[in-house]
């Protein structure tokens, strides 16, 4: 689904065919192959993985939250040795509903 606004800013949101896997200092924190694919005018794209595919037991809940006129309010996740490395919105803008309870890291392979 692709949705835009008057300004020219376009996100489109839709099912991924590939295989993510998230892998920091060693450890696997994240494997789907279910994750969806979020393209935004001006960045790079962002795969969103289902949070039942999320190893959240390694996941500490951060105090940072950030807004973004076109998503909502973003929920950050942290490890020990990094910071706010992974974000979602639990109640994201009606034109990008697809991303609630999917998680998106800053670190992914994708093949």
């Amino acid at each position: 689904m692709t949705h835009g606004d008057t300004r020219g800013h376009t996100i489109t949101v839709e099912q991924s065919d590939r295989h993510i896997r998230v892998v920091h200092a060693g450890r696997v924190l994240a494997e789907t192959d279910r994750a969806l694919v979020l393209h935004e005018t001006g960045c790079p794209a962002r795969y969103y993985i289902p949070e039942a595919d999320v190893r959240m037991d390694l996941l500490t809940a951060s105090d940072t939250h950030t807004y973004c006129p076109f998503k909502g309010t973003a929920s950050y996740w942290s490890l020990p040795e990094a910071t706010d490395l992974v974000w979602s919105y639990p109640d994201p803008k009606p034109d990008v509903a697809a991303i609630r309870n999917h998680l998106c890291f800053y670190e992914v392979e994708v093949s």
